[in-house]
């Protein structure tokens, strides 16, 4: 029996729960039976995947499984404690050393997830006084760190640098400007070079989370920044997620000497968190080496989503301006987005219905993501099933 002086929380969160189902914005969860893959299986039913973030194809790559199995015989499962007390393994440390080394910064830090990554680094960042101006696309983890911190957020139109600078020019104190470096929902890019010149001219610190582009964009994989011909001076704070395009999980923190110690000194997030299994960081160290060796998947996850596009553009099916690995169809309504997602998957193909409050009102969209294990045959089936249900459900 719920005792009284709760009742009132378990009514409340039943109510939001109907409301939630009633407006078909109630989410469920898939159970694969299977590897994360351009096929799954779900419930006994194989299903051709367009919603994984699995963007080079390595989650299940037979090298990291081999890695984590030999690296799971070394250190065993559990990391044990967090990195300063004595959860912190050599496994670590590589892939630190390497992450750092491969963007172009002194240092890295590695985190439990990239949620964790940037809230922690903007509540050590960021203090009461300062301001920080934000996307109003950006992540919602970016948006958490901000509001956590104290610091004073304000958010400006997507990838308006008019707006930014007016912002800019009336702040008082000292300010940092965030931003996704690939944005998750549209899977259009920053314009980092204007923003990193628009910052270091207004005197402002800039943070690039790169979750969505790093290991796909630029000439050897670094990310968006790369692809905009920026480094360590004109980025000052990168973030990358290595559950994306590595196929693994974590994240890290790229920077300074003093912007790495001062995060593994004082991120909450950082400091009171078990490490992530030793394992999964020699994993991750494997699928980074595979990033670098391997360019051939980026180019053709870069292929396939270019060939989606014109297909696309043939249905006259309403496509962002994206390129990247990440292709939205703005659909409209959340009901129109399930009965498309619903009839897909009667179809054997897998992708999501992305609704309210991911995005915003009236733009619930299918969110279309593409892995370099898919081939050109699966994307022309998807192309054929939308020319085929696209209209019905108008």
């Amino acid at each position: 029996m719920i005792p009284p002086s709760l009742n009132i929380f378990e009514q409340r969160l039943a109510a939001q729960l109907a409301e939630r189902e009633a407006a078909n914005l109630y989410r469920r969860r898939l159970s694969l039976d299977t590897a994360q893959g351009p096929v799954i299986q779900v419930n006994g039913r194989q299903l051709v995947n367009f919603c994984s973030n699995d963007y080079l194809g390595l989650a299940a790559h037979p090298q990291l499984k081999e890695s984590l199995r030999n690296a799971v015989t070394r250190y065993g499962v559990g990391s044990g404690a967090s990195h300063l007390v004595c959860g912190h393994s050599a496994a670590h440390h590589e892939l630190e050393e390497a992450l750092a080394e491969f963007s172009g910064r002194p240092r890295a830090l590695l985190f439990a997830s990239g949620f964790a990554a940037n809230t922690g680094t903007l509540s050590t960042l960021l203090q009461p006084g300062d301001t920080v101006l934000q996307d109003r696309l950006n992540h919602a983890s970016l948006l958490d760190g901000a509001l956590h911190s104290g610091a004073r957020l304000q958010r400006f139109a997507h990838n308006d640098l008019q707006v930014l600078e007016r912002k800019l020019d009336a702040v008082r104190g000292p300010a940092m400007v965030v931003v996704d470096g690939v944005f998750s929902m549209d899977g259009d890019v920053a314009p980092l070079a204007a923003l990193a010149q628009l910052a270091q001219a207004k005197q402002a610190y800039l943070m690039v989370d790169d979750a969505h582009g790093f290991g796909v964009l630029g000439q050897r994989g670094i990310g968006s920044t790369e692809a905009a011909g920026l480094g360590a001076q004109d980025v000052p704070v990168l973030m990358a997620t290595l559950g994306k395009a590595l196929g693994t999980v974590g994240a890290f923190v790229a920077g300074s000497d003093t912007l790495i110690e001062s995060l593994l000194q004082g991120a909450r997030n950082y400091v009171y968190s078990t490490a992530m299994p030793p394992a999964l960081a020699a994993a991750g160290l494997t699928a980074l080496h595979l990033l670098q060796s391997e360019a051939w998947r980026r180019s053709h996850v870069l292929s396939l989503a270019a060939r989606f596009r014109r297909g696309a553009e043939q249905l006259d099916l309403p496509l962002l301006d994206a390129a990247g690995p990440i292709q939205p169809l703005i659909v409209g309504s959340a009901d129109r987005a399930l009965a498309l997602s619903r009839e897909l998957q009667q179809r054997g193909l897998l992708v999501s219905a992305i609704r309210p409050p991911t995005v915003p009102p009236n733009t619930s969209r299918l969110r279309i993501t593409f892995s370099a294990a898919h081939s050109e045959a699966q994307v022309d089936t998807l192309l054929q099933a939308l020319a085929d249900c696209w209209q019905r459900h108008a």
